[in-house]
């Protein structure tokens, strides 16, 4: 009798176990350390990129909406980035060397080195889980959290927040391929940025987002369309020296009042003064 009770006991707490296990599993979330380390192995080993690509700014306050842009960006993985618009009306050059960026605005250096709006490019650079992580981290990103959750229909991960919740700023990546889905960018001043990063296109050694959408409180602020991008192409030997540029281009004069004057602008307005020349 005893010997039939233990075993009806022993099976029970078998099946028990093994109703509890899915659950169990199902609960578990890879870390966010590690999650990084899977999204910078998975975008690729290519050791340079060249993206051609047209950029299109939105203002609904501006007279002519929907300005684009021509615009090439230049990788050295994981910290050396260029991006370069040349048109009729406007020159813009930004760089970011390791730690240092620069921007030169009509061949004058501006006084933001980086703007909100260039921070699209690092899920893309930094393909360093060490140098990613560091830099989640000084944006406001905490990497020691993640969860899952669900983007546009599909299973994602998310890092820096407990799923459901937006409100800290977070990362989201595809469950399966690991690659960025959207960055939530959030801070004191209420602003908050999103970046969605879509129609991803597998290289021969990278992969790379085709199109990426960037709101503004919920507002579509820009949008990149990529033409054509080329793995591993020549630069020049000084192709991303800051020091260069400094050398070459004067600091842009401005007086107190326009500085003044440019506090009270939000992102959106400091962009479309930046390229004013545009809308003349």
């Amino acid at each position: 009798m005893r010997y039939h009770l233990k075993k009806s006991l022993v099976i029970f707490f078998f099946f028990l176990t093994l109703g509890f296990l899915p659950a169990a599993l199902r609960a578990y979330v890879l870390p966010g350390p590690y999650l990084l380390k899977l999204m910078t192995q998975n975008l690729g080993d290519a050791k340079r990129l060249m993206v051609i690509q047209k950029l299109v700014l939105h203002d609904d306050t501006l007279k002519k909406s929907g300005v684009e842009l021509s615009e090439t960006l230049t990788f050295i993985f994981p910290n050396f980035f260029r991006s370069d618009i040349l048109s009729e009306n406007i020159q813009r050059i930004h760089i970011l060397s390791k730690n240092e960026a620069l921007t030169v605005m009509d061949k004058k250096i501006s006084d933001e080195p980086e703007s909100r709006y260039d921070l699209y490019k690092d899920l893309l650079l930094f393909r360093s889980r060490e140098i990613l992580q560091k830099r989640l981290s000084h944006l406001g990103v905490n990497t020691n959290i993640s969860s899952l959750g669900r983007f546009q229909g599909k299973p994602a991960y998310v890092l820096g927040a407990r799923y459901p919740d937006e409100n800290p700023s977070q990362i989201w990546l595809d469950k399966n391929g690991f690659l960025p889905l959207r960055w939530i960018m959030t801070d004191s001043t209420t602003q908050r940025l999103e970046i969605v990063y879509l129609d991803w296109k597998k290289l021969s050694h990278s992969w790379y987002p085709m199109r990426i959408e960037i709101f503004s409180n919920d507002a579509l602020v820009r949008e990149i369309y990529v033409h054509d991008i080329k793995e591993n192409p020549s630069f020049p030997a000084d192709f991303f020296d800051i020091r260069k540029l400094k050398l070459q281009y004067p600091r842009r004069a401005s007086d107190e009042h326009e500085n003044e004057a440019k506090e009270d602008l939000d992102e959106v307005q400091k962009t479309i003064e930046e390229f004013k020349k545009i809308y003349k």
